[in-house]
């Protein structure tokens, strides 16, 4: 049953905080670490001078030590000198990564190069490692990246990871479960393509995918981007203000204060979260929004460990597995 919501001062929205959330999940990561055998690995993997990239890993290495998780951050390029060039080196340090059995998730932060190229390195990870690797299915096989719907995970197979951003902002802590965005029209205001907007352009109609220069539309019956012409005519047509505008839900994700939504363009009644580290809405917001979460931080940090410990499990999983495969029938 879902717990009762916060109250809200008249004539103003709930303010919703991440800690009341956080505590919760952290108790569940701490309860996990306990039984855990071997103390789980989590290699970050930082290349560029990116102060929202830099500040986001300091916060990890923070949470991660706090809890008992080893991280270890990995720094190449312009994060590891400002002499070399921003992303050198970051694709070897992932191939090693990913050869390194000690590991139990590997974290890299984007942006780097931009959309195209940065897709490609997502693709480079290990999808054992990779504890944001969003799967439009509900379970894997731990052996090999195969896919099956369901309920009920079939035997041998496991959940899918869902990447932690996007979970943590989906755990409010006192809406009830289920298909709340279906049908809804949402917003996300993000510095990167990766990996935000895919979970939400499965169930919402449509969602608009706003990167300061150009605002993407997904559909109910087109989840992909539009094509470059189309692209190009929705920038020319399309401004951020005409995307929240009609948005039930507007996600801001980005680090600027040139970026900061103005409360005017918001939709009367409308769920608004800042996922930035700085504020970027304005001080009146809930004068507008019936929902302001004005950070999640905390929590995406705790689905980040959620996810890790789900990966150390499928590779205990995978290896006693193999073990089954290769054994010698006596």
């Amino acid at each position: 049953m879902a717990a009762a919501a916060p109250p809200a001062p008249v004539g103003k929205g709930i303010l919703l905080k991440a800690d009341p959330i956080a505590a919760t999940f952290r108790d569940e990561v701490k309860g996990t670490l306990e039984q855990c055998t071997v103390r789980p690995k989590l290699v970050g993997i930082l290349s560029t001078s990116s102060a929202p990239s830099k500040f986001y890993a300091e916060f990890t290495k923070k949470q991660c030590e706090e809890l008992g998780v080893e991280f270890v951050l990995k720094k190449t390029g312009a994060a590891l000198d400002p002499e070399l060039g921003e992303g050198e080196g970051v694709e070897d340090a992932i191939i090693e990564a990913n050869t390194d059995s000690s590991v139990h998730g590997i974290m890299v932060y984007f942006p780097i190069f931009g959309p195209q190229q940065d897709h490609y390195l997502q693709q480079g990870l290990n999808f054992k490692f990779h504890y944001n690797l969003y799967h439009n299915v509900r379970f894997l096989e731990p052996r090999q990246p195969s896919t099956i719907d369901g309920e009920v995970p079939p035997p041998g197979m496991v959940k899918s990871i869902i990447p932690c951003t996007p979970l943590a902002i989906c755990t409010t802590g006192f809406l009830p479960y289920g298909d709340r965005a279906y049908g809804k029209t949402i917003t996300v205001i993000n510095r990167s393509v990766l990996p935000t907007a895919d979970p939400y352009s499965t169930s919402t109609e449509p969602l608009a995918f706003a990167r300061r220069s150009e605002v993407r539309v997904f559909s109910e019956y087109n989840k992909r981007p539009r094509r470059t012409a189309e692209k190009k005519t929705a920038a020319q047509r399309y401004h951020p203000r005409h995307a929240v505008h009609p948005s039930q839900m507007t996600l801001q994700e980005v680090l600027a204060v040139s970026d900061v939504l103005k409360t005017e363009w918001l939709k009367d009644g409308c769920i608004c979260l800042n996922v930035a580290a700085d504020k970027n809405f304005e001080k009146d917001i809930r004068e507008k929004a019936s929902i302001y979460i004005p950070a999640v931080g905390k929590v995406t940090i705790l689905m980040l460990l959620r996810n890790l410990l789900r990966l150390q499990q499928y590779q205990r999983i995978q290896e006693e597995v193999q073990a089954k495969d290769t054994a010698v029938p006596n």
